[in-house]
């Protein structure tokens, strides 16, 4: 779709995705994993087994075909009166392009769509980490595996204007570190961490806690950003019991009472960096939050309030203020972005399409419309400005 304008702001979105090739996850994986990830034929569709055990988080985990983008735009702004399935919703998939898969066409793609910049995430790499919890040694494998394809494929700062995101997985601390600074060796301007606890050898626990401090130390010497896209953070396996069901976790076949809890995870990763005292271990820690939407901040930021009047000496500092110094929010489109920048600071709302996904803008430009009766300042800084001054990068392109 071509851009309804051209805006006289920097754009940098901080909400772009790949579709991975089936070789991302196995290509770099050493011999003793080879049987970690596999490609598998069922009824002639192609599905990911991930230890044997066969998928659906992806319905399509090679990308061949896709839902076309924004797809659902229409779906998010005016609800299903009519209780359409979600094959009417989606409409007709498309083939994937050139441009979703790599750089260069892709680079090509964001001129006419007048995208300055973007952070580029992975789309399959969310399925990872869930389903190798209690292996953190093969988890660091794999998602090594995939920072070495993505590096060859897409580079973690490709002319400057687009940047992927390596994953870091966290269950063995100085894996972690070690894997940030071979990404960040390579370019890398910013991180993907899972929003969970990572389950280590020990078991799940709080990223917050004292042991991962040498890896935030480590963060903040580099410079990186944070960033926390929605994924599977395993709350399934809680949400399974009130459904009586052991199923995985599937993206694109929601159910009401799942969806009721949905950012969850989220919130309590955000509270566990503030509550467990990283934030204010390393003031200087900056966490963008991606593709959670906006709607659990408010009440996150009124339970801290509260539980600090009650709890004061369970804090290194106030909660709140710690929130809003180191945490930027990407929220959706069709939310009141107004409303968010009053509660949070303009400076930490960051326009974020995710594009090219369904769920996402078809035109990411068209965002700016959600912003109508802002300052223009404010309009520069959550557009693009923001995310340039966190990244270290310049404010504009000059296409």
């Amino acid at each position: 779709m071509p851009p309804t304008r051209f805006l006289d702001v920097p754009v940098f979105d901080a909400d772009n995705h790949m579709y991975e090739t089936p070789e991302a996850l196995t290509k770099f994986l050493p011999d003793r994993y080879k049987g970690a990830i596999d490609y598998v034929d069922v009824r002639g569709r192609t599905k990911i087994a991930v230890r044997g055990r066969i998928s659906e988080y992806i319905p399509n985990p090679t990308f061949e075909v896709v839902a076309r983008p924004g797809a659902q735009e229409d779906y998010f702004r005016n609800g299903n009166p009519d209780g359409k399935s979600r094959r009417e919703i989606f409409g007709e998939p498309m083939r994937s392009i050139p441009a979703f898969r790599e750089p260069a066409p892709r680079l090509e793609l964001m001129d006419e769509q007048g995208i300055d910049r973007a952070l580029m995430f992975p789309t399959l790499a969310s399925l990872i980490e869930e389903r190798m919890r209690d292996a953190p040694e093969l988890t660091h494998a794999v998602v090594h595996a995939l920072n070495e394809w993505m590096y060859e494929t897409w580079q973690f700062n490709y002319e400057g204007r687009i940047f992927a995101t390596p994953v870091i997985t966290l269950p063995i601390v100085e894996k972690a570190i070690e894997e940030l600074e071979w990404v960040v060796a390579r370019g890398a301007k910013a991180i993907l961490v899972r929003p969970a606890p990572p389950s280590g050898i020990r078991g799940p626990r709080s990223f917050g806690l004292e042991e991962f401090d040498p890896f935030w130390e480590k963060v903040v010497e580099t410079g990186v950003l944070v960033g926390m896209h929605s994924s599977d953070s395993g709350y399934d396996r809680y949400t399974n019991d009130w459904m009586g069901n052991d199923s995985e976790m599937l993206p694109f076949q929601p159910q009401a009472f799942r969806m009721l809890s949905q950012w969850r995870p989220v919130e309590d990763s955000v509270a566990a960096l503030i509550c467990h005292g990283a934030l204010s271990r390393h003031p200087d820690l900056k966490v963008a939050v991606i593709e959670n939407g906006s709607s659990w901040v408010a009440p996150l930021l009124s339970n801290l309030k509260d539980i600090y009047k009650k709890m004061p000496q369970d804090f290194l500092e106030d909660p709140v203020a710690v929130f809003k110094r180191n945490v930027y929010v990407s929220p959706f489109w069709e939310e009141d972005l107004g409303a968010l920048a009053e509660l949070i600071g303009t400076e930490h709302v960051l326009f974020g399409s995710d594009y090219p996904h369904p769920e996402g803008l078809a035109d990411p430009a068209s965002y700016v419309d959600e912003l109508a009766g802002l300052p223009d300042e404010s309009i520069r800084k959550i557009m693009g400005g923001n995310l340039a001054s966190l990244m270290n990068v310049e404010d504009k392109v000059v296409a």
